[in-house]
């Protein structure tokens, strides 16, 4: 998502009180992080510039082999690629508002065999199954008004969803910061049988100058630590993640100011049962895309890679799953709204020195 960042206008009082006020956010200390290294692209998808490529997510079929889905926002399309060679296998939906259709998809996230879609224009969320692409419910219209990214979990025999809303005022501007506390919205979804349901959960966003989020898009949890972070897509105020709560408290961090030099953009996260890992996000830089990692949980950084080819990278995906082509994972990133590539993290963990041993069997 390429925004171009508008802030609001605040009565004079209003601002002279904000910038009189002490910050109670903590920033991440700055470190010195070496120069990015170059990780070679294990494979680049063939480029359809008509699809305006978005967010990718990858399914792992009974068989062991893997299938990239990705968004197509100008096409209203699913497009799958083999998440072995990059090769593109074909593609789902079309433009509408039935079930099977979308308008503007954005964020999408495969988990176990269900495919979570979020349209833009549709101001909704879709569930197919996977391998099949059928639609198995719709939701989301009454709550969701310029809806981007996505985040599923496992809860209660279901799924908890977080939705960033990036709604705006009717001239389309950025909110006042006291309008900014629905920027993320929850949804419950369960299943009885071959029925589906899906209950709201509630919004939550921070109204602070600090942890309030003017623009949104890609989201990320750790509920192992109890962090979800969120990118800050408005360059007037800073590229940067800032981390809430899966209860939606902003929890007085903020990091990747002093290193995200691009829009920051995906997010995935490396995680490591006994509770080591790292956070990966995107600088989306429109010649060459640069991808930083971070601590998983100190979110200090760790270093940066750039591949020989990828440029302005949008959504992003990271698999732990072992497959016959990545057996210890692969990382899949959006190249220039036109196609997918795939790094081996193998490469990624010899070229920074990162761990690659937490790898979740194949299915």
């Amino acid at each position: 998502m390429k925004h171009v960042a508008r802030r609001a206008i605040l009565p004079v009082g209003i601002a002279i009180a904000i910038a009189g006020c002490a910050s109670t956010a903590t920033r991440t200390p700055a470190a010195k992080v070496p120069a990015p290294v170059l990780v070679e692209e294990a494979f680049a998808s063939a480029m359809t510039p008509r699809d305006n490529i978005d967010s990718p997510t990858s399914w792992q079929a009974p068989d062991g082999s893997v299938r990239v889905i990705a968004s197509a926002k100008a096409t209203d399309r699913l497009v799958v690629f083999d998440g072995a060679s990059g090769a593109t296998l074909g593609a789902a939906g079309g433009t509408g508002r039935d079930p099977g259709e979308f308008d503007r998809p954005n964020g999408v996230f495969a988990l176990d065999d269900v495919l979570f879609v979020v349209e833009r224009n549709n101001h909704r969320v879709q569930l197919l199954s996977l391998p099949e692409f059928e639609s198995l419910l719709v939701f989301g219209t009454d709550e969701l008004i310029k809806p981007y990214g996505i985040w599923v979990g496992r809860a209660d025999g279901g799924y908890v969803l977080h939705v960033t809303d990036a709604y705006e005022t009717a001239d389309e501007q950025v909110p006042p910061l006291a309008e900014l506390d629905r920027r993320v919205k929850r949804f419950l979804v369960t299943r009885d049988g071959a029925r589906w349901q899906a209950r709201f959960d509630g919004s939550y966003g921070d109204t602070s100058p600090e942890g309030a989020l003017r623009i949104v898009e890609s989201i990320w949890a750790d509920p192992a630590n109890d962090n979800v972070l969120i990118a800050e897509e408005d360059e007037s105020w800073a590229n940067e993640i800032k981390v809430y709560s899966l209860a939606g408290t902003y929890k007085g961090i903020r990091f990747g100011a002093d290193v995200l030099d691009a829009q920051a953009e995906g997010i995935a996260l490396y995680a490591c049962d006994d509770g080591g890992g790292y956070w990966l996000a995107t600088a989306q830089g429109n010649r060459q895309t640069t991808f930083h990692v971070f601590d998983r949980t100190r979110f200090t950084p760790v270093g940066a890679f750039v591949g020989s080819r990828v440029a302005n990278t949008d959504g992003v995906w990271l698999t732990q799953q072992a497959s016959t082509r990545f057996p210890a994972g692969a990382f899949y990133a959006v190249h220039d709204d036109q196609g997918v590539v795939a790094f081996d993290w193998r490469d990624i963990a010899g070229a920074l020195d990162l761990r690659a041993d937490c790898i979740v069997p194949a299915r």
